[in-house]
């Protein structure tokens, strides 16, 4: 098949996730010409993720409050169990998280981006890179159309085609999770301002939650490290103590599957000509598996970096590097504590999860959180709660735990 015409751009970004799309309105409100590269026709679906967000996160990146109908409900408290029904609440003094139609948002996002001047290009597939002299010169689309690029962003998601063909590592796979996301037509006994959350054995290796929206239905849905996510759906929805209550009765009306990176982000994000952004950099919270806010925060970065290579006319590693700098000075700190803590987390027993959640009702741990308003970055979280009694009892216990379970 002969080759279309060539495609000019200053940057080309694969993928119109929230990742791609925030990074394409930060990049052309610097006026740098921006085309973005969506395989599905419609950007924000299918959706891959439950859309559970930090409001104070949304505020720092100038994205809340939000449009009506994209914030499906807020949330003001969350309730932790064992998978025998044992109970740990927090409640917070004001809604500290949202949960969000994720196609709204995405779209929402791509609608910013092109209002501030970049091309949305969408049932457009990338077949490849385009590399030259060991530089990344654009993509080839699977049209086989060429698209000439000064500096090509990966922002495709849970993949590593592309990050291989830059010559970079790829995802590291004993660190994916595989969830199922599912909704549900009604969920009862539960409040509508509290996130549910399960524990242990209901989902190895992560968690399952039901996130409640304010007309009855819910998000419901888990990830797992070992088996059928599906199976182990199944089982919670019938078998938990808990959940069974609140979801009798309950149909599923729609159903997603994806996995989850939680090995923190890839070592290097960058090569000439190329930068990686949000999922597919593993640039994920290890604790909860939430990447939205992590990837458009590195999102800004891609955008100051490469208005920087692009004034110096230099989109080699040499500058290039200055990304993975910026993004590990932002990140480093909390996903190092993260990766820690889901470690401790994937070492306990049923049996201690039930001791560990009547620890923190004993020792008033709730109380202790209830003035949290930054969940996104946990290790400086931490650091602002850790020298409350409560709170010192708690360093004290898990500390313990943890050294007993990771010798």
């Amino acid at each position: 098949m002969m080759q279309q015409a060539n495609q000019q751009s200053n940057v080309a970004i694969i993928g119109a996730g929230p990742a791609g799309s925030y990074t394409a309105r930060c990049l052309a409100m610097l006026d740098i010409k921006t085309d973005v590269y969506e395989e599905h026709h419609e950007i924000g679906s299918p959706s891959h993720c439950a859309g559970h967000i930090s409001i104070n996160s949304l505020k720092k990146l100038g994205l809340y409050p939000l449009q009506k109908g994209i914030v499906e409900n807020t949330f003001n408290a969350a309730n932790f169990y064992s998978p025998s029904g044992t109970k740990f609440a927090i409640h917070l003094k004001k809604p500290v998280t949202c949960v969000l139609n994720r196609t709204k948002f995405d779209q929402h996002l791509a609608e910013q981006a092109k209002q501030a001047g970049a091309t949305f290009h969408t049932g457009t597939a990338v077949k490849s890179l385009r590399i030259e002299n060991n530089y990344v010169k654009g993509v080839n689309l699977q049209d086989d159309t060429i698209v000439s690029s000064k500096i090509t962003v990966d922002a495709e998601g849970i993949s590593s085609r592309l990050l291989r063909q830059a010559k970079l590592e790829g995802l590291y796979r004993k660190g994916l999770v595989y969830a199922v996301e599912t909704e549900i037509d009604q969920a009862d006994n539960v409040d509508p301002h509290t996130v549910e959350v399960y524990m242990g054995s209901s989902a190895p290796g992560f968690y399952a939650w039901l996130i409640p929206r304010l007309d009855g239905t819910a998000k419901l849905g888990l990830a797992t490290k070992h088996g059928n996510p599906q199976n182990y759906l199944k089982n919670l929805m019938t078998q938990h103590p808990i959940v069974k209550k609140q979801v009798k009765g309950a149909k599923i009306v729609k159903i997603d599957y994806h996995a989850i990176p939680l090995a923190g982000p890839i070592g290097q994000a960058y090569s000439n000509g190329f930068l990686a952004v949000g999922d597919v950099a593993s640039q994920v919270k290890p604790t909860t598996g939430g990447g939205v806010i992590f990837g458009l925060t590195c999102g800004e970065i891609v955008a100051d970096v490469v208005k920087l290579a692009l004034d110096l006319g230099d989109v080699s590693t040499n500058v290039l590097n200055v990304y993975q700098k910026r993004c590990d000075a932002a990140l480093s700190f909390d996903v190092s504590f993260m990766l820690r803590l889901r470690r401790f987390l994937n070492s306990l027993s049923d049996e201690r999860w039930d001791s560990v959640l009547r620890f923190c009702n004993r020792f008033g741990i709730g109380k202790a959180l209830s003035d949290v308003e930054e969940i996104d970055y946990q290790g400086r979280m931490m650091m602002r709660v850790a020298t409350k009694p409560a709170m010192l009892a708690a360093l004290g216990y898990f500390g313990l735990l943890y050294l007993f379970a990771n010798p």
